[in-house]
């Protein structure tokens, strides 16, 4: 198996979901090929909820990384589980270019480009 979706699919494995019960892992790979990982880690507030792919892109941030190649995202679920506005929202201002891979417990995938998650997207360009 590809070692980023590998990579997300074992982060999945570390989620503090006591709430909902929804594990989610992701995966980024950077230009020069490392790999940081994140799971969703919830609140009692849930607005305070962190989600896998912020939290593995924040590691990567942290550590001076500016440039990615790729992002996985894996969850339990048969249809599989695209980010949601906030992430896109991220991921959209740090990788657009980025391919984004989601994957199953079952080992189905689905590829697509971050740029085409978030028609028309905010960005520095209107500040």
């Amino acid at each position: 198996m590809d070692p980023l979706l590998q990579a997300a699919l074992d982060a999945r494995q570390h989620a503090h979901a006591p709430f909902s019960g929804f594990r989610v892992g992701a995966a980024v790979e950077t230009a020069d090929g490392r790999i940081f990982t994140g799971c969703n880690i919830e609140n009692a507030t849930y607005s305070l909820t962190l989600c896998a792919e912020r939290v593995a892109l924040a590691k990567a941030l942290s550590e001076g990384c500016r440039r990615f190649r790729r992002i996985a995202v894996a969850a339990a679920t048969k249809v599989l589980t695209p980010p949601c506005g906030s992430c896109r929202q991220i991921l959209w201002e740090f990788c657009p270019d980025a391919e984004l891979i989601l994957v199953n417990l079952e080992g189905a995938t689905e590829t697509l480009f971050v740029r085409d998650l978030l028609p028309r997207p905010f960005d520095a360009t209107f500040l």
